[in-house]
């Protein structure tokens, strides 16, 4: 029977596929380093007390980024090119949500609308990454190779996420709550896009490592254009609520270092 479990067995249980599977998760979480850190740089000035918290989003994406690639080294396998139609936060950029790389790369204060802006689009990639780790976990916690290292990734998505809804409703309650809104539900809308291409994708590049016959890759198509057509209809709007998080202040602290695998 064809699940999720099943599927990502044959994934990691594939060297090829394990490597390209790691090589686009630590690229992305890379990039969320990097941009995290250049945001934290130049913070609105207004907005200075929430440098730390983001200096600490963008340390827990690097380290996951280093996490990825250890579980790469470990098998004796080195980071692959990341094919451009995989690569979600590029994809995400050219449709004008988040914040801009070149804007990034300038020695420009942000403004608070920035900030609001880097937030909000957080906050819809947040919920996407914090489902999929729950998931990994629910079926792969106890795995000998990988859960060590999805179970301290999925307790870091969830402070990634506590955080941005705290934030976000903070910042509603000081004025802010139409900006907020609207940037949710552009930044889900054009997420889901990028979701669904994406994941074709990827099923597209694993089907031919794995040798996955027509039949099979057409169901998984299938699924992949289901999911959409549901969060395209209804199920966006898990993406854009806000609600006070049971964990607070969940990045106020320094990053957990990353274990040796």
């Amino acid at each position: 029977m064809l699940t999720a479990k099943s599927l990502f067995q044959e994934i990691i249980d594939n060297d090829e596929s394990f490597q390209l599977f790691c090589s686009i998760a630590a690229s992305g979480e890379a990039q969320g380093g990097w941009e995290n850190a250049r945001i934290a740089a130049l913070v609105a000035p207004g907005m200075r007390e929430l440098a730390p918290k983001i200096t600490r989003h963008g340390a827990d994406e690097d380290k996951h980024g280093r996490i990825f690639n250890a579980l790469m080294k470990k098998r004796g396998l080195q980071p692959v090119p990341v094919p451009p139609d995989t690569d979600y936060t590029m994809l995400l950029e050219q449709r004008g949500i988040g914040l801009a790389h070149d804007k990034l790369r300038r020695d420009e204060p942000l403004s608070e609308r920035d900030i609001i802006v880097y937030l909000a689009h957080s906050r819809v990639t947040e919920e996407r990454a914090a489902s999929q780790m729950e998931m990994l976990v629910k079926h792969f916690g106890d795995h000998p190779e990988l859960g060590k290292a999805i179970r301290m990734i999925c307790d870091d998505e969830d402070n990634h996420l506590a955080y941005c809804h705290e934030e976000l409703l903070r910042l509603a309650y000081a004025g802010h709550g139409r900006l907020i809104q609207r940037t949710l539900r552009e930044s889900a809308l054009a997420e889901i896009r990028v979701y669904r291409d994406v994941s074709l994708a990827v099923m597209s590049h694993m089907g031919r490592i794995l040798g996955w016959p027509k039949p099979k890759a057409a169901v998984l198509a299938a699924g992949i254009h289901g999911m959409y057509a549901y969060e395209r209809a209804a199920g966006w709007r898990r993406m854009v609520d806000l609600k006070m998080p049971e964990r607070r202040n969940a990045l106020g602290g320094p990053a957990t270092p990353a274990p040796a695998f």
